[in-house]
């Protein structure tokens, strides 16, 4: 329990030290870092999604013989048009974080930060879900996946979410909000994750015969969030040697661990 304990707080904690920024930052992360850390979130989180999720669906599977690959195609496929029916009633994270101010009212400026507010936390639901169904397949014992493929699921995901806590708390200090204020609500919209893990781990007698399903689902869901906000915020206005060096480190991270620790 103590192991799941932490697998659910990694995500979580990631949040709370990236709205820690708006402590020690003036205005905004360094560019540079912040294209590192996201490339490397991408790559942990891609090969989870292969090793990690994908993979076990399939292994999962086997009974079906040729069509083992059907109950993983279909979560796919689910999780990816989930995330994009998501996409289209919530504003992308990258594009509101950047938008320009421009002469708007104070009213404005609040109604669009708790639009990113709403958009986070709304995105941190899936990813949520994603650790509860690698930790409630592991919990289950009767799959291939290992406690080190589940950790390290969580930290891609904890990396990924670090940004996203400073996306909200820096902004929101801008615009005149205290430091702990600020603080609170970027802490806040990641407070989803683990309760979504929680619920899904509760409900694991439920989940297990959709389990190969549920875990491509959460493939998909991962793999639409590394291509449409993690990967653009990273490789924009064509800089992306530091996105691509984070990316093989991260992906290169993953697969040591899952074949050497697996």
């Amino acid at each position: 329990m103590e192991l799941t304990f932490w697998g659910l707080a990694i995500p979580f904690a990631g949040t709370t030290l990236g709205a820690a920024c708006v402590f020690f930052m003036k205005r905004k992360m360094n560019d540079t870092v912040q294209r590192a850390l996201l490339g490397f979130a991408a790559g942990v989180m891609i090969a989870a999604s292969v090793w990690s999720l994908l993979i076990p669906a399939m292994e999962m599977s086997e009974p079906l013989g040729r069509l083992a690959f059907l109950p993983a195609l279909t979560g796919l496929v689910l999780g990816v048009a989930f995330l994009f029916l998501l996409d289209r009633v919530t504003p992308h994270l990258h594009a509101m974080a950047q938008s320009p101010e421009g002469p708007q009212s104070k009213v404005n400026k609040i109604s669009r930060t708790m639009m990113l507010v709403f958009a986070v936390t709304l995105h941190n639901i899936p990813e949520g879900m994603a650790v509860g169904v690698v930790f409630a397949s592991f919990l289950s014992g009767g799959t291939e996946i290992t406690a080190t493929e589940a950790l390290a699921l969580s930290l891609g995901i904890a990396i990924q979410n670090f940004p996203e806590g400073a996306i909200i708390s820096m902004p929101l200090r801008a615009e005149g909000n205290g430091k702990l204020r600020s603080f609170m609500y970027g802490t806040l919209s990641g407070a989803v994750e683990p309760v979504a893990a929680l619920v899904t781990i509760l409900l694991t007698s439920l989940v297990l015969p959709f389990l190969p399903y549920l875990l491509a689902f959460a493939a998909g869901a991962m793999i639409y969030v590394v291509v449409e906000e993690l990967l653009p915020e990273a490789s924009r206005d064509e800089k992306t040697d530091v996105c691509t060096l984070g990316f093989a480190l991260g992906f290169a991270l993953m697969m040591v661990l899952d074949v050497a620790l697996g």
